[in-house]
């Protein structure tokens, strides 16, 4: 069987935790930072885990990644 290909734009947002769940950051924090509040810029700093519904797709993606 072939090697498979990681998908490098996924490579590039997400991480695989040491207990194989998939952590992922948010959107909107890169620009246009004035109008939005502090509050709501901190808690856009702070990574999330993908959801139970995606975490197959990215895990796709993905394949060598921790197991």
């Amino acid at each position: 069987m072939p090697k498979l290909k990681t998908h490098k734009g996924a490579a590039k947002r997400f991480r695989i935790t040491a207990n194989g769940k998939i952590k992922r950051g948010h959107s909107h924090a890169r620009h246009i930072l004035t109008k939005k509040s502090s509050k709501r810029k901190r808690k856009l700093d702070i990574d999330t885990l993908v959801s139970e519904a995606d975490v197959a797709r990215v895990k796709e993606m993905l394949p060598y990644g921790r197991k």
